[in-house]
Order: C-alpha cells, then sequence, then structure tokens
C-alpha cells in the first residue's frame, strides 16, 4: 500500500502508453484491481470517477501524503497476517506474449536472459511460457521447435523452472494481446472452406481463435480429427524436449482447453462488440454441436428440444433483460435444463478427451489445465456468464464439482483465475455486475480440493501492491482451512519493464518471500 500510494500518479501515468502485454493473457476480466482509474477507463472506454477510493496522490498534498502513508503502513503492518512457517508455494512469472516472433524465431535472447537472472535474484522458482500451435506446425505434421528450444536453454542456464502451456488458440484479439499470432495457416485455408470447424455464434459470425469441440472426433483437417490434431502436437513436443522433461528442467504442462487456453466457450470476445459486464451468448451454432444437439433431444424423447435458445439476449445484455436468464426464467425450466446441461456436457467431455491424451502423450509427467474465473453476475440465481461460458452453476447448483472431478479422472491440476479480486471493490465500481470473485474463488477452490486434485491459481489483472498481494496470499493460504489446505503453485501475470522497476521487484520480493513461507 505504501509504494502503491508513493508512486501512484506515475503508474497511471505509464499504464496509459504501457505496452499490452502487462494485460492479462487473453483475458478481458475487466476490473479494479488493477489499481488506477486511468487503466481500466483506458482499458474498457468507461470512466470512473471515484478517484477517492484508489487513494490517489495530489501534489498539492505531499507532506500530507507523506504523513498518511507512514500512519498506513505502521497500520498494515500490524494487522499483517505473518506467513513465516506455512507451507512452501512456488512461484511462476509468465513470460512475454513476443518473445517468440511470427517468423518463429526468438526476440532478444540477452534481454530475456537479464530479466531471468533478476528472477532468480528474488528466488521465483520458475516462468511459463506459451507454445503457441500458430507459430510451431505452420505445415501439417511439420513442427519447427527451434525458437522454443533456445529460449528453454536460456530458462535452464538461469536455474529456472518451466511451466509450458500447450496453446491450442490464437493470440491476437483480446484484451492483453499485443502480438497476433493466429492458429496454423492451413487450419484457416481450411476454415475458409469449411467455417463450421469454428465456434459460430447465433449471427453466424464464426470465430477463429480456436476449433470448435464439434470436430474433436470428425476428419476435417487434412484427415485428422481435432483431437488427433492435439495429440499429435503434444507428442512432438514431449519427444523434442525429452531431455529437458528428464533433467526435471520442465515442471508442468499446462493444456489449453478452449478459448484463451481456457476450459470455455469463447462467450465473451470483444471483438464480437462484447463489453464487460456482458452476459454474453451461447456459442454452439456450427453445424457439428448443433446435429449434437438435436441427437441429444432426439434421445430425450423431445425432438422439439434440438433447437439453442431464441430469448438469451445479446453479448451486452443484462441477465434481467432477457426471458430466458431472468430471475424465474427459462433457463430454470425442464428445456432450459436440458439444454444447459447438454452445454455443459460437451464442454467437460472435450475437457475428458483431451486430458486423456495429455496423460497419456506426458506420461509420467504433471498435467494442469485453466478454468476462467468468471465473476460477474455471479449474485443473481441464474449466473447468466457463467451458463454462456458453458459452467452450468445457476444457484441452486454446483457447477464446478464435475469439472473438479474430470480433472481428479487424469490427475490433472485445476489452475483457476482472478484471486487477487476483491468483492468489495468491484460492489464500488462495477456495482451493475453483481459480482463476487471472492464467492467464486472459494467455490472453485473447494470444489477441486473435495475432489482431491491440486489447485494452482494465477492472477487475472497487473498487481504491484501490496493490497493485491495480501489477497492473493489469502486465498493461497487460508487462514481457517481446518484442513490446512493451500494452493500447490501460483504463476504471476506477468514479467514487464514496470515489474522490474526497483521498488515494484523489491514489493514483488517480499511477496515471494511470504509465499514461500519465509518470515519478512
Amino acid at each position: 500500500m505504501r509504494q502503491a500510494l508513493l508512486s501512484q500518479a506515475a503508474m497511471d501515468a505509464r499504464f496509459l502508453c504501457c505496452p499490452v502485454a502487462l494485460l492479462p493473457r487473453c483475458h478481458p476480466k475487466l476490473a479494479p484491481a488493477a489499481r488506477s482509474n486511468h487503466f481500466v477507463q483506458a482499458i474498457t472506454g468507461r470512466k470512473v470517477s471515484n478517484l477517492a477510493s484508489h487513494k490517489m496522490v495530489s501534489r498539492s498534498s505531499t507532506s500530507s501524503t507523506a504523513a498518511a502513508v507512514e500512519e498506513m503502513t505502521k497500520e498494515e503492518e500490524k494487522e499483517e497476517r505473518d506467513f513465516a512457517g506455512t507451507p512452501y508455494v512456488p512461484i511462476y512469472v509468465m513470460l512475454p506474449l513476443g518473445l517468440i516472433s511470427e517468423s518463429n524465431e526468438l526476440v532478444n535472447p540477452e534481454g530475456i536472459r537479464r530479466d531471468l537472472q533478476a528472477l532468480k535474484s528474488v528466488n521465483v522458482d520458475g516462468v511459463m511460457v506459451d507454445c503457441w500451435w500458430g507459430l510451431v506446425e505452420d505445415t501439417p505434421q511439420k513442427y519447427n521447435w527451434s525458437a522454443y528450444r533456445e529460449l528453454f536453454t536460456i530458462v535452464k542456464e538461469s536455474d529456472l523452472k518451466l511451466q509450458v502451456v500447450m496453446s491450442f488458440h490464437q493470440c491476437g484479439g483480446n484484451v492483453g494481446d499485443d502480438v497476433n499470432i493466429p492458429i496454423p495457416k492451413w487450419v484457416l485455408e481450411i476454415g475458409k472452406e469449411n467455417p463450421d470447424i469454428f465456434f459460430t455464434d447465433k449471427h453466424g459470425h464464426r470465430n477463429p481463435e480456436c476449433l470448435t469441440w464439434g470436430v474433436d472426433k470428425e476428419r476435417v483437417l487434412k484427415s485428422r480429427t481435432g483431437l488427433e490434431v492435439y495429440f499429435d502436437y503434444m507428442r512432438s513436443f514431449r519427444q523434442e524436449f525429452d531431455d529437458l522433461f528428464q533433467s526435471g528442467v520442465i515442471a508442468e504442462i499446462e493444456v489449453g482447453l478452449g478459448a484463451c487456453g481456457e476450459l470455455r466457450y469463447p462467450s465473451y470476445v470483444p471483438r464480437s462488440g462484447w463489453e464487460y459486464p456482458g452476459i454474453g451468448e451461447f456459442q454452439c451454432y456450427d453445424k457439428y454441436l448443433i446435429k449434437s444437439l438435436k441427437q441429444a433431444a432426439e434421445a430425450r424423447g423431445h425432438t422439439e428440444w434440438g433447437c439453442c435458445p431464441d430469448n438469451a439476449g445479446e453479448y451486452n445484455s443484462k441477465p434481467q433483460e432477457t426471458d430466458f436468464f431472468r430471475d424465474g426464467g427459462d433457463y430454470d425450466s425442464y428445456y432450459g435444463r436440458f439444454f444447459l446441461k447438454w452445454y455443459s456436457k460437451v464442454l467437460i467431455e472435450h475437457g475428458d478427451r483431451v486430458l486423456m491424451l495429455a496423460k497419456l502423450a506426458f506420461e509420467g509427467f504433471h498435467i494442469a489445465s485453466k478454468v476462467s474465473g468468471i465473476h460477474w453476475w455471479y449474485k443473481t440465481a441464474s449466473h447468466a456468464a457463467e451458463l454462456a461460458a458453458g459452467f452450468y452453476n445457476p444457484c441452486n447448483r454446483d457447477g464446478y464439482v464435475e469439472i473438479a472431478e474430470m480433472f481428479a479422472k487424469h490427475d490433472a491440476s485445476l489452475n483457476f483465475t482472478c484471486v487477487e479480486l476483491r468483492t468489495l471493490a468491484q460492489e464500488e465500481d462495477f456495482p451493475e455486475a453483481l459480482a463476487d470473485p471472492e464467492g467464486l474463488v472459494w467455490q472453485v477452490l473447494n470444489a477441486a480440493w473435495d475432489a482431491g486434485i491440486y489447485v494452482a491459481s494465477e492472477n487475472a489483472l497487473p498487481c504491484y501492491d501490496r493490497d493485491g498481494y495480501n489477497k492473493i496470499l489469502e486465498n493461497a493460504k487460508p487462514s481457517k482451512n481446518p484442513d490446512g489446505r493451500h494452493i500447490s503453485a501460483f504463476t504471476y501475470l506477468r514479467l514487464s519493464p514496470v515489474l522490474m522497476e526497483e521498488h515494484n521487484l523489491h514489493e514483488f520480493a517480499r511477496f515471494v518471500k511470504r509465499l514461500h513461507g519465509e518470515g519478512v
């Protein structure tokens, strides 16, 4: 908090012109946890007026500010929880999106080496790297890992571990994307002839960010199915980097399962006009998923149910504006429950199939996948934004239990986001969103722990201040958990010039110590 106050004015200026790489990896959780009104306004286009709530420093009150900083520092240190002696939680730092160029070459290797040495100096355990499908498989079943080999060698020489993401989605077009890496060109060419290989909304808009789960078992990709394409890619990676697996440099493989690398439908997409806190739209209008829906309706004995809801609103609708999501709406009707169960089942079955293949490809090594933290409209009965993304989690049903149990089948860790967000801050700056990130985090963590799986986490927005770090620590190591449960690892978003500034790096080092269970 003290550092945040002292540097707030400078940080506000930086956020207005900072590289978009400082934002979340393909993740549009637009919330005030960025600690800057200018930051939120720059990203959302919305003016945030409650400047006082962010404790911005007036230029004419330097002496009073210094006194306030000193007083608050004493108060915080008195109330701050002591994490000395708590379990060791390893921390990884996401590397910038543009490390590998569009021509599949490593960018600025010496700069990377310097940054990694700085991270090592504050005892970070490792780094996370996206391995983009669109860069590596330029030709079907021909894989070029050379740039990643060069990068991984630098990581190894820096004595850091690797979390590697199998990124089967596009980088570009979402908040946080400062580079453009589409899925392979040969896949896009297939999509020109058969656009139904992509997720589709009710307007007929195709989303080329990733493949629809409807082609998991369809031989539409040069005689291969979607599942075969994913497996071949993962198997090639495993064979290419066997030395790094055997030496322990690669600590974990995170498997991309959908939009933005997360297990979810691409229901909220900025390029489709979505803005926070819109409920989003169902994404099951490609011919393969429509066929699946009709088959499910026929098997249920209600062929008339073989269509998508026609009263679920638009991308930026609010739940109460729709007949489907409003309180007492069709989401809880016989048809609504049938549709939402099918929609969620498709998501879970896709995750199940891909994780089964990942476990086979990386046999004997740890795998994980990410689940999106969709916290807006959580305080409504329908949880509309979650339903549109495929999480069947209305107020009368726990939609994350089945997902956690699916992860447990494959001994996979569940990586969850938004652990730094506070519900009170959401209520102050976005009261209309009826969001509850703390309630959502608690629900998902407990669903995972009850299923007996490891749960890891990451922040959804940039975080440099003690208040945000303290919230992460509270979720990472709950103080009153009778079973002593805690997260298995934390991944920090992300390495940036702002993080490398002396005062920010000093605060980050303090956070690392506390995450490791050391005294400060």
